[in-house]
C-alpha cells in the first residue's frame, strides 16, 4: 500500500468542527458502586459484589452520564438494579421509547454545536449519517434530524445503524469519500448512544462490566472541502483516506445481541490480547512510514488504552486525551472518537502547535479495526500561504504517492508481537 497525500491545493477533506452533548444526571463511580453493591447484598450475591466492586476500581472511569435518573438513586428504586423482580425489569420496548424520547434531543444539541464550531449553516449540509446502536425506530433519527435542524428536504440521509464503538470512524471514513468525489459535498455526521439504557440487574459479569464502564451522550461533526473563506478560518483536522480491517478469527469476542429486557453484551477477557496479535499487521498494512505526532485512541475500556499504549510504545502524553475522555465519561460508544478528537484539539490549541500529523484508531464487534490519518492545522489567516505549504507536505493519497525519509516507523518490533501478554480491563 503507498503512502498517502491530500495536497492541500486541490483534494483537501476536512473535519470543519466538533459538537458535544451529554444528559443532565452524571453518576459518580464510587457512589455507583456503592448503590450497585447495595442492590448486590439485597438479592443476596456477596460474590458477585466483590467482583462488582473489582471492576469499578479498576475500570479507569470517575463520571459518567445517563438518561435514566433511577441510576442516581437507591437500588431499591430502581427498576434497573440487581435484586429487581423479572416482572418488573424493563423490557426492549419500554427501553426503545426511552430511546425515542431522549435521543433526538441530545442528537439535535450536538449537531447544532457542531454546525456552529464548524461555521457551516444548516441549509449547506448536503448530507447527514447518523450512527447508533442502542437504540432504533423508524421514521429515523436521519429524518428527525432533517426536521429539527432545517435541513434541506432534499438533503442526503444515510443511518448507520448497529454498528458498535467503531461506528463513529466508519462514519467519518464514508463522509471523507463522500465529499472527496463531489467537492460540493458537506456532511453531518451525528452520533448517539443510550448505553446505560441497557443496563441489567442480573449482577454477572458481563452486565457489571457495562455497568461499570458505559455512559450516555451524543457527538457530531461537520467533514467538507478545507477551501479558504474570506478572513481567517478556525483550525480543523485534515483527513487522510481511512481504512478498516477485520479480523473474522475474533468474531465472537465482541457480540451485542437483542434481548427481550433490552440489549445484552457479551465482551471476551481476551479482547485485549486479540487486538495486540491483529493491529500490529492492520497498522503496517495501512500506514507503515507514519510516526505520529499525537494519537486519538477509543478508549473502550482501561485495558484497551493499555494495549495500544504498549503495542506502540506510546508515552502517557499521547494517551492522555483518551484516558480523559474514558475518566470523565466513560466508553460511549460510537459517540466517543469525537470526544478524544476534541480533546486532541484543546491541547493542540492551549499549546499554539502547528500542523501536527496523528492517527486515530477505534475497534468494534467484527473484530473491526478502523484507523484514520489526520493533520491538525490551526487557525490560518487569508492569504498565509506558508502554513498551506506545510500543509501539503503532511498527508498522502494513493493517486498523488511520493517517496518520504522523514518518517520511519519503525514497525519491525511489532512482528513478534503475538506472544505479548497483555494485561486490563475490556473493551465495549
Amino acid at each position: 500500500m503507498g503512502r498517502y497525500r491530500i495536497r492541500a491545493s486541490k483534494n483537501k477533506v476536512a473535519l470543519l468542527g466538533i459538537g458535544t452533548a451529554l444528559p443532565e444526571c452524571r453518576l459518580d463511580q464510587r457512589d455507583t458502586a456503592l448503590r450497585l453493591a447495595e442492590g448486590l447484598e439485597a438479592a443476596g450475591q456477596r460474590d458477585a459484589t466483590r467482583w462488582a466492586r473489582r471492576i469499578f476500581n479498576q475500570s479507569g472511569v470517575e463520571t459518567r452520564h445517563t438518561c435514566v435518573d433511577s441510576l442516581s438513586g437507591p437500588a431499591s428504586e430502581s427498576r434497573f438494579a440487581p435484586g429487581t423482580a423479572a416482572e418488573l425489569v424493563p423490557q426492549t420496548a419500554e427501553r426503545m421509547a426511552m430511546y425515542r424520547e431522549f435521543a433526538p434531543i441530545l442528537a439535535e444539541r450536538a449537531a447544532r454545536d457542531a454546525l456552529v464550531d464548524s461555521g457551516v449553516a444548516a441549509h449547506n449540509i448536503t448530507h447527514v449519517l447518523t450512527v447508533s446502536c442502542t437504540g432504533m425506530y423508524l421514521p429515523g433519527l436521519d429524518a428527525e434530524l432533517t426536521h429539527r435542524l432545517g435541513l434541506n428536504d432534499g438533503t442526503r440521509r444515510l443511518p448507520l445503524t448497529f454498528l458498535g464503538c467503531a461506528a463513529g470512524m466508519t462514519a467519518m471514513r464514508t463522509a471523507r469519500e463522500l465529499v472527496a468525489a463531489d467537492e460540493q459535498a458537506v456532511a453531518l455526521i451525528v452520533c448517539v448512544e443510550l448505553c446505560t439504557l441497557h443496563t441489567q440487574p442480573s449482577g454477572d459479569r458481563e452486565s457489571l462490566y457495562a455497568a461499570a464502564f458505559f455512559g450516555d451522550g451524543a457527538s457530531a461533526c461537520v467533514i467538507g472541502r478545507a477551501s479558504k473563506q474570506k478572513g481567517a478560518y478556525g483550525d480543523r483536522f485534515l483527513l487522510a483516506e481511512g481504512w478498516a480491517g477485520l479480523a473474522p478469527e475474533a468474531a465472537e469476542a465482541m457480540r451485542w445481541t437483542i434481548g427481550n429486557n433490552g440489549f445484552d453484551l457479551f465482551l471476551s477477557p481476551q479482547v485485549p490480547e486479540l487486538l495486540s496479535r491483529y493491529v500490529p499487521n492492520m497498522v503496517e498494512q495501512y500506514a507503515p512510514d507514519l510516526k505520529p505526532d499525537w494519537w486519538a485512541i477509543h478508549p473502550g475500556g482501561r485495558g484497551i488504552v493499555d494495549a495500544v499504549q504498549k503495542l506502540f510504545e506510546l508515552s502517557d502524553e499521547d494517551t492522555r486525551a483518551s484516558r480523559e475522555v474514558l475518566r470523565s465519561y466513560g466508553n460511549m460508544s460510537s459517540v466517543t472518537i469525537l470526544f478524544v478528537l476534541r480533546e486532541v484539539r484543546e491541547k493542540m490549541r492551549k499549546q499554539g502547535s502547528g500542523s501536527l500529523e496523528g492517527l486515530a484508531v477505534a475497534f468494534g464487534p467484527g473484530l473491526t479495526a478502523e484507523l484514520m490519518r489526520m493533520t491538525y492545522v490551526p487557525s490560518i489567516a487569508d492569504g498565509d500561504t506558508r502554513i498551506e505549504r506545510d500543509i501539503e507536505d503532511e498527508l498522502v493519497s494513493d493517486g498523488d504517492a511520493r517517496e518520504s525519509s522523514s518518517r520511519d516507523w519503525g514497525l519491525s518490533h511489532y512482528r513478534h508481537i503475538t506472544e505479548a501478554s497483555v494485561v486490563g480491563g475490556r473493551y465495549g
